[in-house]
């Protein structure tokens, strides 16, 4: 993406505020940055126009809706032609339990974070839906025993 505007230090602490709480009000926001109401919601304005901000979304707790079992999942296409790829990001881009998908460089050609119930939930997905798929060659799993870290928000 092109940067339409250069950031300066008001900018930045807005990036930084509302990656931490983005339901602030905008006096709320103006109070913590040291600028006017008026100037934050322009400037939020102008960040989203400019590409900075994108959409708002809420943090759902993993464990009480069912789904704290973090899996990594390598997985090793059949074919690496534009329309094997297509089609199976296509499908990543279809199940809600693979939360993010990253195309790598090495011995493995995605890796895939999937959230499921429990260990029995992620044998069913991957040897029915993953393993399931075409063009899927192979797939290496690994659990993770705890998250010692976790966040959504960038360094700005």
């Amino acid at each position: 993406m092109k940067q339409d505007r250069e950031l300066d230090g008001i900018d930045r602490k807005i990036l930084a505020a509302l990656q931490e709480d983005a339901a602030l009000s905008h006096a709320e926001l103006a109070e913590r940055v040291g600028a006017s109401s008026a100037s934050c919601w322009r400037r939020i304005k102008a960040l989203e126009a400019a590409g900075y901000l994108t959409r708002t979304v809420r943090l759902v707790d993993a464990q009480k809706v069912g789904r704290g079992v973090n899996v990594l999942c390598n997985v090793r296409m059949r074919s690496h032609d534009k329309d094997a790829r297509d089609a199976f990001e296509r499908f990543v881009k279809g199940r809600p339990e693979i939360v993010e998908c990253f195309s790598m460089s090495g011995d493995w050609d995605y890796l895939l974070r999937i959230v499921v119930a429990d260990v029995a939930d992620y044998n069913d997905f991957l040897m029915r839906t993953v393993l399931g798929h075409p063009g899927v060659a192979g797939a290496s799993s690994h659990f993770a025993l705890a998250m010692t870290k976790y966040t959504t928000a960038l360094p700005v």
